[in-house]
């Protein structure tokens, strides 16, 4: 099979589109012809090796932990799926080595859903890992009917995400953004505030009493802005700062979830999710789609296309 693959850390010059053996299939997964791959600001930091004293990881590494393809086959213990199933994941495993830029992904069931049917392919490759570190960061927070929920970097790929799950749970949404994108999140349903000095002051002119809740998907000072907004710190919740966790919030990293995806998917078919594709790039272009990422500006997502 073709795959993105690196044999050592570095930057983008690692980066290899190769030639691989096709993926042993075990008694619990399901092997998926990838349609689609979303590429997560994790890939390029795992490829950096940023993350190695967190992640045991084996080269020749294929990077990515999103997918969207079609069942060709099933292990012999799986009941859930079957050849011909369209499915998505965030296919992340005990160790980093066997990911999702490739034409074929053994992905276990614990980390699938059925595809929902009315997203198309790239947009169903780039939910899986941003629609579930967003439902778990409201979760995590509480998010829920009444409450006001501050969304720090809300036009992101997770912030997009978060704006439109946490208006479906019944949430008043205000989200960060350059002004830019104010109104592609009016469009979503949020609030939209720039960030930057005087943060504090422009939510508190939409929110006299502070925010219920807030979700800091960027880092920098957003926790400690958000302290400042938020009465209960249990109801901070952080993808980007451990330190949340010295305040009494809740740092999130984000978990592989069958039910959790099924939930997303439905969300998507009722009309209340969708996903902002902002750019494809073919598998073959990869390097070229995390320096993209990289970058830090993108509204949605970025995904690879193997076909």
């Amino acid at each position: 099979m073709k795959a993105i693959a690196i044999h050592r850390y570095g930057g983008p010059e690692v980066v290899e589109y190769t030639d691989l053996p096709d993926p042993k299939v075990g008694p619990d997964s399901v092997l998926v012809q990838v349609r689609a791959a979303g590429v997560n600001p994790v890939d390029w930091k795992v490829r950096d090796g940023l993350l190695d004293g967190l992640l045991d990881a084996h080269f020749p590494l294929v990077m990515g932990w999103d997918a969207a393809g079609v069942v060709r086959a099933v292990g012999g213990g799986v009941t859930e799926f079957a050849p011909g199933d369209e499915v998505y994941g965030c296919v992340r495993k005990d160790t980093v080595e066997h990911g999702t830029y490739a034409e074929l992904v053994a992905a276990p069931v614990r980390t699938l859903a059925r595809k929902p049917a009315a997203l198309d392919w790239a947009q169903a490759g780039g939910l899986p890992l941003a629609g579930l570190t967003a439902l778990q960061s409201l979760r995590a927070v509480g998010a829920g009917p009444g409450d006001t929920v501050l969304v720090h970097a809300a036009a992101g790929g997770v912030g997009h995400l978060a704006v439109q799950i946490a208006r479906a749970l019944g949430a008043r949404v205000i989200g960060t953004a350059g002004e830019r994108n104010h109104a592609y999140l009016r469009e979503l349903g949020a609030e939209p505030v720039r960030y930057g000095e005087g943060l504090a002051e422009r939510v508190r002119a939409l929110a006299p009493e502070g925010v219920d809740a807030a979700l800091d998907l960027v880092g920098g000072d957003a926790v400690e802005v958000s302290a400042g907004l938020v009465a209960d710190p249990a109801r901070i919740a952080s993808v980007a700062d451990f330190g949340v966790k010295a305040r009494g919030g809740r740092y999130v990293w984000v978990r592989p979830d069958a039910a959790g995806l099924a939930e997303l998917a439905a969300l998507a078919d009722e009309g209340r999710l969708t996903v902002t594709v902002a750019s494809t790039f073919p598998l073959a272009q990869a390097a070229s789609a995390q320096a993209l990422s990289a970058e830090g500006r993108t509204r949605g997502k970025i995904v690879l296309l193997t076909g």
